[in-house]
């Protein structure tokens, strides 16, 4: 089974943070991308199993996105 991951850059709170339309119940957050993105692997077969969706292997895509204001100088 496939599985599209989220990783979004909160400003405000200054973390990341992962969510899944896919995966009921997946909402982590973390200062680092890379640390996120080990605690998600962590918890999807644990969630989708918890959603009887249980499987031998999951492919997860992580797409993240952060934004970030630039001001020119002058």
């Amino acid at each position: 089974m496939d599985y599209r991951i989220q990783l979004v850059w909160d400003d405000e709170a200054s973390v990341w943070i992962a969510t899944s339309n896919d995966v009921p119940g997946l909402v982590l957050e973390s200062g680092s991308c890379d640390a996120l993105i080990e605690r998600v692997r962590h918890a999807i077969p644990e969630l989708l199993e918890l959603n009887s969706k249980k499987a031998p292997f999951y492919n997860l895509t992580f797409l993240s996105e952060r934004h970030d204001r630039v001001f020119a100088n002058g």
